[in-house]
């Protein structure tokens, strides 16, 4: 009683030092409280439980004094903080809870310097491997950055911190009534104290530190013993294990407090548990640790989540998800699975107190800052590229995440088994939600793929530019919850198309960021036409504004203009001359109506022009071969500029796929369009077909016989958005793919795409196709309504100036000549041979001998009606040639009279 009592009082003077004017005797006052408590502390005649109790309450003010003098405490070097920190440590242990709670009732400022202290304590006992791999894959990196491969302290191991050590190895259980598997230190090996070692650590290390005076830790680490330095590894990683898990009791205890309000702390935020949960996950941690953290994860998110998950909390959970997610990459397979457990606690609670797109942007984010720390690629031994173990890893957490039947037991996790179906306060109904946590799984996974397959490219992304160009998209629509990240990739995406002269695709490309822009801003509130910034939910560092959405909206503009697209243009100026009116900037609206003029005027050209306005080649390409990989058997249309031919494209796509093939597969193109039976084709040659198709008008009647010459010309301009294609092939019933008229039929092939061009992509996939096929007569019959309805049509045209009729008079005649010239074996002649005499005009339905004689009789009427048009149009230098189709129209009349008598009274 009398030893305690001196104790007391030397424990007071020394705490009156404390408030020295010299900040080193201050720290000295320090260093001798230090001395004074370890010798009571681990006195091995204070080892009763009431003993150690007496001695923690005696030196209890120490903490309070080392949080009202943090200045003193810092400056210490790292070891004697670490001196402090062990006795801190080994109060607080030795502590009954209501006096522990009493160092958080004072102040919330103090509760802050508490939990500071928590945080030395993580970060100075912290335990790194020299090659920082203790849980993570080769290829990543260290989530806390670089630093020394092992702490200095072991270059001192004073009594402190080895009774620490001594008194933590043999507390295995916490006291009674708690869970059986809550916080098991980690106890030393025995090879630690072996007898058989002529000396112990501690002495090996004191022989070592006299014989080289002024070295290094590291030096002196590697003059010792293997065994010994194996121990010393050990020795090192318990103590921060056990370090560790004090501080997650503390925390524990701390959460339960807050949650019953008896502590002065910041309600609002809970800063305190936040930071400390922080410091835990950004620190390496030993198995042992991770395996006693997620009780009390959940515990936390359990007592707090309405808090927690609040918007002031934002940047905390996103750290939360993302250090999941990295965890969620561990060969350790038990820590894994833990982690996915953390993952299904954060969707949980935001199921009950956020809506959970706040938590998928957060995700998102974070799994796109995880793809720069983590190889999702390897290399095999052939030099290819292929996933990455990390990535597999990472897939297969998704899907156990969202999977019932493959979610990790909760029970071996040390969770309750009903802990995700737990409703909190204040709820009635259980939110949780398979389908929801699916959801959120697979658009995690829809963004590793994009990630993965982009990386896969490589090397291969300049050659196979369609490639590349998927690439982005995919990048930009797995990353669309993100609109920074949104934005970024569709950019890269503008950029590539760029490159590639594809003006159309990249114009799509900067709509779609104006377009992202402004929902951002609706979704806001802000005022649309204003200058406020709006800061996007899950990323305040996304400044998006109406200026920038103008900025891009006016790059589009540009772009189409380039592609003579020219109605894009106008309907873009529409949507960025209210901005300028709200500003009353006068001198852009000038700018802006000139454009619009200019527009307008290249939309009349080209509406007026007789030579139908093309802006691109349309063509369809069929993959066959395994060498494909995830393209075979499946057909795509792919949009070119409108100077590319059949046999450029041809060239262009077997340069691509040619460089892919190897020593087993060759590449064939199928060079016709017949219909392709892939279970027919030889093994090991890839096969690519390559059709040229027209695109389809909205009002176009697919089922018409009429040949698809003349069918753009008498469409809309503005009807350049195409999503169905089409194109026809010849063929005969007896196999051949040519025959006379008599036997030519003719198959008309359907192709819907999955989007409608101008599109973000060069290419687009087939998702349906279906065949019309038209017999020989209606074939013929077809051809002779093409050309009727073209002479009709240059009769009715209306010009863009009356005055000027050269354009119109070329391609009437241009258009007669090739109509009314008597040729045996062409034109409507060869027609009237072929069914209308001998035995084919015997094989041909009633109905279908009326409409040919039908279409027979319209044509040669038009015929007529065209050639007096003609000679009001003509002068003096054309008179010969209008005698020429006058006496050729007469010739034709009476060669047709033979088949049809009837044709004379009718013309």
């Amino acid at each position: 009683m009398f030893r305690n009592y001196l104790s007391s009082v030397l424990i007071q003077e020394l705490f009156l030092t404390w408030d020295h004017d010299d900040l080193s005797q201050r720290a000295k006052a320090a260093r001798i409280l230090v001395v004074l408590l370890c010798k009571h502390e681990f006195d091995a005649r204070y080892q009763k439980p009431e003993d150690k109790l007496y001695i923690a309450q005696l030196y209890f003010p120490l903490i309070g004094q080392i949080l009202d003098e943090m200045p003193v405490f810092y400056n210490l070097n790292a070891v004697e903080k670490r001196e402090v920190l062990i006795v801190v440590l080994e109060i607080v242990r030795n502590l009954d809870d209501a006096s522990l709670v009493k160092a958080w009732q004072q102040s919330i400022a103090r509760t802050r310097l508490f939990f500071k202290l928590m945080e030395e304590c993580l970060s100075l006992f912290e335990h790194r491997k020299p090659a920082d791999g203790m849980l993570l894959g080769a290829s990543s990196r260290s989530p806390v950055g670089e630093g020394p491969s092992s702490p200095k302290y072991s270059d001192r191991l004073s009594p402190a911190i080895n009774n620490y050590l001594s008194e933590a190895s043999r507390q295995e259980v916490r006291p009674q009534g708690t869970p059986e598997n809550s916080y098991l230190w980690q106890r030393v090996n025995s090879q630690l104290s072996s007898p058989s070692q002529p000396y112990s650590l501690r002495e090996a290390l004191a022989q070592a530190q006299s014989s080289r005076i002024g070295a290094s830790a590291q030096a002196l680490r590697e003059s010792l013993h293997p065994i010994l330095r194996q121990k010393l590894e050990l020795w090192e990683e318990n103590l921060s294990a056990a370090v560790s898990l004090q501080v997650l009791e503390i925390t524990e205890k701390f959460c339960m407090m807050a949650a019953s309000h008896s502590i002065a702390t910041d309600y609002g935020k809970l800063d305190c548990i936040t930071a400390i949960v922080m410091s835990f996950f950004s620190r390496n941690q030993p198995v042992a640790f991770w395996k006693a953290f997620f009780p009390v994860f959940n515990r936390v998110f359990d007592l707090h989540g309405g808090t927690l998950m609040a918007r002031e909390n934002d940047r905390f959970l996103k750290q939360v998800a993302f250090h999941l997610l990295r965890l969620a990459v561990f060969r350790n397979d038990s820590v894994r699975k833990r982690a996915v457990v953390g993952l299904q606690i954060l969707v949980r609670s935001s199921l009950y107190f956020m809506q959970t797109a706040r938590l998928r942007v957060m995700l998102t984010i974070t799994l796109s800052e995880l793809m720069s720390d983590v190889q999702v690629t390897q290399m095999k031994s052939d030099g290819a590229l292929e996933e990455s173990g990390e990535a597999r890893r990472l897939r297969k957490s998704m899907d156990e995440m969202a999977d019932e039947s493959k979610s990790p037991s909760l029970k071996e996790c040390g969770l309750p088994e009903d802990a995700l179906f737990a409703v909190p306060e204040n709820f009635s109904e259980n939110r949780w939600s398979w389908s929801e946590v699916k959801y959120l799984s697979d658009s995690l996974l829809l963004a590793l793929d994009a990630s993965l397959e982009h990386a896969l490219l490589g090397s291969v992304m300049t050659m196979d530019r369609y490639a590349a160009a998927e690439s982005f998209y995919k990048l930009a629509m797995a990353f669309a919850p993100v609109p920074d990240l949104h934005i970024m990739w569709l950019l890269h995406l503008c950029e590539a198309h760029q490159e590639m002269q594809s003006s159309a695709e990249a114009a799509q490309c900067a709509v779609a960021v104006a377009g992202v822009v402004m929902q951002a801003l609706v979704a806001r509130n802000d005022g649309v036409w204003s200058k406020d910034h709006a800061e996007v939910e899950g990323y305040g560092a996304s400044k998006l504004t109406v200026d920038s959405a103008v900025k891009y909206l006016q790059l589009a503009n540009k772009l189409f203009s380039q592609a003579e697209l020219y109605h894009f243009c106008a309907s873009i100026l529409e949507l960025v001359i209210p901005v300028y009116k709200s500003r009353r900037a006068y001198g852009q609206l000038a700018k802006c109506h000139t454009l619009l003029t200019n527009i307008y005027e290249s939309i009349l050209e080209q509406e007026s022009s007789p030579i139908p306005f093309t802006d691109a080649t349309y063509y369809r390409v069929g993959f066959y071969g395994e060498k494909f990989g995830k393209l075979d058997r499946k057909e795509y249309v792919y949009r070119e500029p409108r100077d590319v031919r059949l046999g450029d494209i041809m060239e262009k796509l077997s340069h691509i796929y040619e460089s892919k093939m190897d020593g087993n597969h060759t590449l064939h193109i199928i060079p016709d369009s017949r219909q392709v039976k892939a279970d027919e084709l030889q093994p090991g040659v890839c096969y690519l077909q390559i059709t040229a198709v027209d695109a389809v008008m909205e009002d176009e009647d697919l089922g018409s016989r009429r040949e698809r010459i003349f069918s753009l010309s008498t469409g809309s301009v503005r009807a350049r958005v195409f999503d169905r294609f089409l194109f026809d092939t010849p063929f005969t019933k007896n196999g051949k793919t040519q025959g006379g008229l008599e036997d030519q039929w003719k198959r008309r092939t359907v192709l819907e795409t999955e989007g409608s061009f101008p599109a973000l992509v060069n290419r687009l996939l087939v998702i349906k196709s279906e065949s019309l096929e038209f017999s020989p007569v209606e074939n013929a019959i077809g051809m002779i309504e093409t050309r009727t309805a073209a002479l009709r049509n240059e009769l009715e045209e209306p010009r863009s100036s009356e005055g000027d009729q050269l354009p119109r008079l070329q391609s009437l005649q241009r258009i007669l000549q090739g109509s009314v010239a008597v040729q045996v074996n062409s034109g409507v002649l060869s027609v009237c041979t072929a069914f209308l005499s001998g035995e084919p005009a015997t094989r041909l339905r009633s109905q279908e001998l009326q409409q040919l004689i039908a279409a027979l009789l319209e044509f040669m009427a038009v015929c007529k009606r065209a050639i007096r048009v003609h000679f009001r149009l003509i002068g003096e230098e054309d008179q010969e040639f209008h005698t020429q189709l006058v006496n050729g129209f007469q010739s034709l009349t009476a060669e047709l009279s033979h088949y049809i008598p009837a044709i004379l009274s009718e013309l």
